[in-house]
């Protein structure tokens, strides 16, 4: 029951007023006067659907209700009070109104309803932005375990989901109005496509989906290692499938549990193991090659019991639910609350000390709030803005967040060190092992550039593509190979022309560096890798990204060889085949397509880093251009690659036999990154190239649909793309960064034309790599 205090309390409850474009004004209002001047605001929807009976759960709202009083509507709804959050606040709704307790991977975001709307004779408008959630369960919660709110609810019922369509489209006067025809309507055509899917026409999707990759053994050979680095290889490759569990929490908070379930039924049938299969490609619900398009729907999900959700009902064992994820792939997967947006969290960051700040924007932590923290330990103490700070959110360290596993990963490395024959390879290990528990990585990152071993370590936080709002949190990854000595020694050139490279960059010299490092270059062939290696499997890599270790040491590079070697084969020969011109094809080679990879490592070296901006503040490109950071970091590299691959041959550094192959090679390249997706930094970094110099006539579309290099055009719209890139990166330029990749990160009608083409021939977009050398490890290990 209401107690008059809590009464009092609503009467005042203020809400933000927002902009008639959701956007917050910065303004806070009480609700009244919020309804009385017809202000936007914000409110959540929370639906329960069973899915056993496929019925809604339906409240009937309090006589007392300033609108609608007395008719059915949501299962639970309310305003989101200002300063509060969307999801805190529908679980908090849920609790208050129907006294069901539910955990955050309960809700799952459907869609954002913008509901307009004049009643009580115009004195009670309602421009109402509703965050609209649903929570399904595996059967109807029964009635007598709910606990109603008496002065918002009077009675609850469950109805099936299509005759509450039905009486909505009918207007019946006795339940809420909602425009089923108009986009609410949404919510019954997500629930009811969900469940009345063709099985067999579902597997025969996620079996062509899986199609696109050609699965490929990747071998390498162990006779050079000692019986000691053995011993230690089998502790780093356990320590790497740890690796795979952090990435998956942070990828999306339910993700582990829906692993779990999805793996646990895959015998079942062909769709689930279709299901599976497809997931282990992913490592999430969003595929990779499809803009991050979920895959799978929380009908899909795992299953959770809990006892304790309501209050006890006889002969009933608790609420059953499917732990949920959104169809859109969250932006800031799980490195901040789901429902933060910029504003929020720039607000609290311009309040924190520098160390903080520093804290806020680096790899290494989480973002979390504080009310949901109040809420997970005590949902029935909490009440709107009980928060006694202004700001919701706080800082976890990474080795605080993921302890569990990076203590069981620490112990693994550190018996690993104990046991490596190579001095820097033990160090590298003792360091990443205490790292991981001291959250200080500035020590493991310098002797991992400096490792000389034949087994070569790349384990810990690094990139942050997964962090599409801001592209400051690093995803944990693994990368375990044996060193080609060979292959290592001629790439020595590129290492020790990095500083003549960067000397003359085509962008203005106030922005060019005196003391570029030379990065040392590692050719590996790759037994295992984990962690963040979803989809597209990459070639080479360069690191670190701590922009503080790339100005005093630089980077250093991996190239793996045999996976360069098994894409170049089984995709690249055959996309040159179908898209560049007969007279070209010739031009498509290996050489030039790998050597085209270590230049592209390097270029992510030179070129601006940290930052002077026009007022003369001291800043970093990934701080200023934020998410568009990556996408133009990937573009950078690759063409300012070209760029410097011709300047060597130009210096007599590289024969000329190279140049015309390595700009056919790029352009048969194009095609095969872009089928990465446009979602995906790598795929919006090449067709941001393809379409500028397709734009500038330096590729050729021919009337048989084939591709060609105009020799004469492709040297100067090079260099003319990699000034504008490295100039806009030089000065921090975000407002640039958006204009160019708005103009050219844009599927074509010449690329898709190249698209649909690989798509009749079946050609491969990746790989699918097996590692047998670990795989042998870990089922001994079982």
């Amino acid at each position: 029951m209401t107690t008059v205090n809590e009464q009092v309390t609503r009467e005042e409850e203020y809400l933000d007023v927002l902009t008639k474009n959701g956007q917050k004004t910065g303004i806070s209002k009480p609700r009244g006067d919020v309804h009385r001047d017809g202000d936007y605001h914000r409110a959540v929807h929370v639906w329960i659907y069973a899915e056993s009976t496929q019925q809604l759960l339906l409240q009937k709202r309090a006589e007392c209700k300033d609108s609608w009083p007395g008719q059915w509507d949501i299962s639970s709804a309310g305003h989101i009070s200002a300063g509060d959050s969307s999801l805190v606040t529908a679980r908090r709704e849920l609790e208050e109104e129907l006294g069901i307790a539910l955990p955050k991977d309960a809700f799952e975001l459907l869609f954002v309803f913008l509901q307009e709307c004049v009643v009580n004779d115009g004195k009670f408008i309602n421009n109402e932005y509703n965050d609209v959630y649903l929570v399904t369960t595996r059967d109807p919660i029964p009635l007598e375990a709910f606990t109603l709110q008496e002065s918002e609810v009077s009675a609850v019922k469950y109805i099936s989901l299509e005759e509450y369509r039905s009486l909505l489209v009918k207007e019946d006067p006795d339940y809420v109005p909602y425009d089923v025809n108009e986009q609410y309507g949404q919510l019954f055509e997500i629930i009811s496509k969900r469940y009345t899917q063709n099985a067999e026409a579902r597997a025969l999707l996620l079996q062509k989906q899986l199609n696109r990759y050609a699965r490929v053994s990747l071998e390498a050979e162990l006779t050079g290692l000692s019986n000691a680095d053995k011993e230690a290889l089998t502790l780093i490759v356990k320590a790497a499938r740890i690796m795979d569990q952090i990435f998956l929490l942070q990828v999306w908070y339910s993700n582990p549990s829906l692993r779990h379930w999805l793996e646990l039924h895959a015998d079942e049938s062909l769709l689930e193991k279709s299901k599976w299969m497809y997931y282990l490609v992913n490592k999430s619900p969003w595929s990779s090659l499809d803009e991050n398009e979920a895959f799978l729907t929380t009908a899909d999900s795992a299953v959770k019991l809990l006892t304790k959700a309501t209050k006890s009902v006889p002969g009933w064992n608790g609420v059953e639910y499917r732990t949920a994820f959104p169809v859109v792939k969250p932006p800031g997967a799980n490195f901040y609350p789901p429902d933060m947006d910029k504003m929020e969290f720039e607000l609290w960051k311009n309040s924190l000390p520098e160390d903080q700040k520093k804290e806020a924007t680096g790899f290494f932590s989480v973002i979390k709030r504080k009310s949901e923290r109040i809420l997970d330990n005590s949902l029935s103490a909490s009440t709107p803005g009980s928060t006694a700070d202004v700001h919701d959110l706080y800082i976890v360290p990474y080795s605080k967040e993921y302890n569990t596993f990076l203590s069981e990963a620490a112990d693994l490395l550190h018996k690993a060190g104990d046991l490596a024959s190579s001095y820097s390879l033990k160090k590298l290990l003792h360091s990443k092992a205490d790292a991981f528990l001291s959250n200080d990585y500035y020590d493991s990152d310098i002797a991992w550039m400096d490792l000389d071993s034949k087994l070569d370590i790349t384990i810990g936080p690094y990139e942050t593509y997964e962090d599409t709002i801001f592209g400051y949190k690093a995803t944990f990854e693994a990368f375990i190979g044996v060193r080609d000595d060979e292959a290592t020694a001629q790439l020595k050139l590129f290492g020790d022309h990095l500083q003549v490279l960067e000397k003359n960059l085509p962008m203005d010299d106030v922005y060019k560096s005196e003391d570029v490092i030379a990065a040392p270059i590692r050719v590996v062939q790759l037994i295992y890798n984990s962690g963040d290696v979803k989809g597209p499997q990459t070639v080479a890599f360069n690191l670190p990204n701590d922009e503080r270790i790339v100005n005093d040491r630089g980077t250093s590079m991996v190239m793996l060889k045999n996976v360069s070697e098994a894409k170049f084969k089984l995709i690249l020969e055959p996309i040159a085949e179908a898209c560049i011109t007969k007279e070209q094809q010739k031009f498509v080679d290996f050489d030039s397509f790998f050597t085209h990879t270590i230049c592209h490592e390097c270029c992510h070296g030179i070129g601006p880093h940290t930052i002077t901006l026009p007022n003369g503040q001291k800043s970093t490109v990934r701080l200023e251009l934020q998410e568009l950071h990556s996408a133009l970091e990937e573009a950078k590299a690759d063409i300012v690659g070209l760029w410097a691959l011709r300047f060597l041959v130009n210096k007599d550094l590289l024969p000329k036999t190279l140049l015309k192959s390595m700009y056919v090679s790029f352009l048969a390249g194009c095609f095969r990154s872009v089928r990465f997706g446009l979602e995906e930094a790598h795929g919006k970094g090449q067709a941001l190239q393809f379409n500028y110099l397709f734009d500038k006539g330096a590729f050729v579309l021919h009337h048989n649909g084939a591709f060609s290099v105009d020799f004469e055009k492709v040297e100067d719209a090079v260099e003319s793309l990699s000034r504008e890139i490295l100039t806009i990166q030089a000065r921090g330029d975000k407002d640039a960064a958006n204009t160019l990749l708005l103009k050219y990160c844009v599927m074509t009608q010449p690329l898709r034309n190249a698209l649909d083409k690989l798509e009749a021939i079946k050609v491969p977009v990746d790989i699918l790599p097996d590692f047998p050398i670990a795989n042998e490890i870990l089922n001994k290990s079982v």
